[in-house]
Formats: structure tokens, sequence, C-alpha cells
């Protein structure tokens, strides 16, 4: 039977998440309410942040919204622009260049968006966790409270906790369904009678379970377990990626605070073994194990350890904004050809969907002989076919839409009344295109087409005209 490998101590803690037990059972986390400079920055960042969030879907660029995301109508509204799925290739640019940009902004700056801008750590921290400290107290009532046996005070206390947990649920998931079907049509169904939009009611209630739910009993454990990006830290950080790090060089040996003492001469490091680091941390790791998947960047333990070693008389910093190779080798940040590499994708990209939205046109035409009908003879001599069209409004004005048959000569004739599009709309129906058989090349001609807006040529569409066999321009 062989023997057992044996795992030093200080690296034990990579076998396992912070919020599980050996048992596997769900450890939770009541860290100590945060203070200081660091802090400070990222609420008043973060509530800035919320402010938008809010505000977002009633705002109006061009009549249209800041930014909508219509699935369901296949819809795409960013910045008052609109898209439709026929703009996929800006799409798919867009989605390499965000890749590109979230792989650059890693290997530089770490898991930075986490503790800042992430909707996830600014609802949890900034909203949830502070209505938890004013109603059940800081980490050490709080964890007396959950102790406590149940009686009137604690019954009050935490129903009055997941009353306003699902109040504010309600609140955030609404906002995030207006980025969905609008804000007109989320005022709509609030207003309006409810027997007139019970699924849009079920729509609202469902989110909002959900929202409670994440922030009332998974918390950390999305950024921790469920969050793809956390768990691409392992393969997108180097040595030179700016992280939140325990600067092991000068805290080590770490020992308790003795007034008077001489660390130096004691062998001492800075680190005075306060735990204040560990206290306050959300995902209730040690920072000074190095950098680990559950660090989300919150910035907690940098003011804790600096409010620590200002209570002491040691220089601040110990816990700091820095990279490994910096702390290990004394190196100052610097852009690495890795960054530079990515930098040079990403200017690539954002070059090549600026083009694309520069030349983007107005409308989005497609035209398209009608499944299954054959050619049609006129009285006059003249072939005709049938088409099914398709025009996308991209822009927020009316138009007036007229098509004209450029090459080879001939007519073309709308089934029913003039195209007039509506801003952000789309129109479709049917045409017939005619032409004298002098100009057919054959049993299938290429016709070219043009789609004139208020007179305007927008767009040249292609599409192919089938005739008798035998028919061939002279």
């Amino acid at each position: 039977m062989g023997q057992a490998r044996h795992i030093p101590p200080d690296e034990s803690f990579r076998d396992s998440i912070a919020t599980v037990d050996k048992q596997g059972k769900r450890v939770w986390i009541n860290p100590k309410k945060p203070a200081g400079k660091w802090y400070n920055r990222r609420m008043w960042f973060g509530y800035a942040l919320l402010v938008v969030l809010l505000v977002g879907p009633f705002i109006r660029i061009g009549g249209e919204p800041l930014l909508q995301i219509d699935v369901l109508g296949r819809r795409f509204v960013i910045l008052g622009q609109t898209f439709w799925p026929e703009d996929i290739h800006l799409f798919v640019f867009g989605f390499l260049a965000s890749i590109v940009f979230i792989a650059l902004f890693t290997v530089a700056f770490g898991r930075l968006f986490c503790g800042w801008a992430c909707p996830q750590t600014i609802f949890m921290e900034l909203v949830y966790r502070r209505i938890e400290y004013w109603i059940e107290g800081d980490w050490k009532q709080q964890k007396a409270l959950d102790k406590r046996a149940w009686d009137a005070d604690k019954l009050l206390r935490k129903s009055a906790k997941h009353v306003l947990f699902f109040l504010v649920a309600f609140v955030i998931s609404n906002t995030f369904l207006g980025y969905i079907i609008g804000s007109d049509n989320l005022i709509r169904i609030i207003t309006e009678p409810p027997q007139q939009h019970l699924g849009g009611l079920a729509a609202m209630f469902g989110f909002s379970l959900m929202f409670y739910g994440v922030f009332a009993f998974m918390r950390e454990q999305v950024c921790t377990t469920v969050c793809p990006y956390g768990r691409l830290q392992g393969v997108l950080l180097d040595r030179r990626s700016v992280v939140i790090a325990y600067d092991r060089v000068r805290g080590e040996q770490r020992g308790l605070f003795r007034k008077g003492e001489d660390r130096s001469d004691a062998g001492k490091g800075d680190c005075i073994d306060c735990r204040a680091c560990v206290h306050v941390c959300p995902t209730g790791i040690d920072i000074r194990n190095g950098t680990q998947l559950e660090c989300v960047n919150c910035t907690a333990c940098i003011d804790a350890c600096d409010h620590m070693m200002g209570a002491v008389g040691l220089p601040k910093g110990l816990i700091r904004y820095a990279s490994e190779a910096e702390i290990a080798d004394h190196k100052p940040f610097r852009w690495t050809a890795r960054m530079k590499a990515y930098s040079a994708v990403l200017a690539v990209l954002i070059g090549v969907i600026l083009t694309l939205i520069v030349l983007r046109s107005d409308v989005e035409t497609t035209v398209l002989r009608t499944p299954g009908m054959l050619y049609q003879t006129r009285p006059d001599g003249r072939i005709s076919n049938l088409y099914n069209y398709k025009v996308v409004n991209k822009t927020s004005r009316r138009m007036s839409i007229r098509f004209e048959v450029r090459e080879p000569a001939g007519d073309l004739q709308l089934v029913g009344r003039a195209i007039e599009l509506e801003p952000a709309a789309m129109a479709q129906g049917s045409l017939f295109i005619i032409l004298p058989p002098t100009s057919l090349d054959g049993m299938k001609t290429r016709v070219d087409l043009g789609v004139y807006g208020d007179e305007r040529l927008l767009e040249e569409v292609s599409t192919s005209f089938v005739g008798p066999i035998g028919t061939n321009r002279p």
C-alpha cells in the first residue's frame, strides 16, 4: 500500500474553497464590516454604476433606448443604434473583441472588474450586505444571532431582512427586465390591470425570485463556483499581473505585536498575524496565502491591514495592488509582450468593427424568389417572376422605400401599397420583376435592384430571375 502524498500545511487551502468544510457542507460567511479609503472609493464608484443601471432603461438617444436586448423580438439597441440579426457580422466581431479585451484586462489587472464593476459584487456588498449590517449588526452580532434560539427578536430581524431583500430583488430584476422588453412595456405591465399582463407579471415575479435567491442564499457562491470568469484566472494571470497581494517579503515571519519590541531583531516581519484581513473577506479566504480563485479584488483586506499597520506604527501597504514580480523582484508594472500582442489584436478588431459600422447601410434588404413559383409569361410577351422581400429600417426615422430594376432593363411591380417603413421596424411583402425576353441570359439571369429611401439610393441587392429555356440576349 503506497504512502499517502504529504501536503504542506501552507498549501492545503488550495484543495477546497473556503466556504466548504471537510464534510462538504456550506460554511456561511459573516464578514466584518469594511471601512477605509479603498472601500469609500469603491462605494461611490459602485453607487454611480447603480444609478446608471437603474435609469438606463429610461434614457433615450434619438428616440431609442440607451440599451435594449430584445431577444424575443430579435432587436438589439446599443447607444441608440438599432441592430438586427442581419448585422450578425458585427456581433461576431464584437464578441471576439470582447473576449480579447477580457483576456487583456485580466492579464494586466487581474480580477479588478469583479471588485469594482461586477453587478454581483456591487449588489451583494453595497446593497444587500449593508441591509444585513443595518438590521443584524456587524459580524459578531450576526454570528450570535444565527446561533441563538428562535425568539421574537430574531424572527423580526430575519423577517425584516428577507422582506427587504425581496423588495430590492424586485427592483433589480425589473430593471434588468426593462433592458429586455423596454421601459415602455415595463411601465405598461406595472400600471395596467394585472389580468391584461399575466405572462409579464409572471416573468417579473420569476425574475424577482431568482435574484432574491442569488443574493439571499447563493451570495459569494456565484463568484467562487458559478462564474466562469473566476475560473479563467488560473490561465490568464501571470507573475506580472496586478492583483491584490500580500507582501510576503516584508510580512514574513508573522508574529504578534508586542509594544517596544524590535521586530527585526526578533526575526519577525511586519505582519502581526491579527487576521483582520481574513475577518473582512467576503469570500472567507486568507489573502496571505497568495492569489486564490475566491479573491474578487474587493480591497476590504487592504483597508483592514492599513488600519492595523497605522495602529501599531508600521508602514502601510503590506497588502496592496501589486504583481508577484513587483513583490519578489521589485520590478515595476510594465506592459509585457503578451499584453502588447493582445492590444494589437484588439486594435485590429476595433478597427474592423468601426469600419463595418461606418459602411453599414441604413436598411437591410433581402429579395428572394417565392419558393415553388414558376415564371409567368405576360400578354405582351414579357416574363415575370414573383419575389418575397424584407426590408429592415436600421435608423430612427421614417422612410418611404422604393425598388428599381437597375440591371438588366426591366420593370418592377409591388403587390399591395407603397412601402412606408417606420423607425427601427421591418416591412415585408411581395413584388414582381418583369423582364423582356431579350434581357434574359439563359434559363437563370442575375438581376440587380436599387433600394431607394426618400429618393436616395440606400443599397443595392441582387437576386436571380428564371425564364424559359433557350431565351438568350441577342
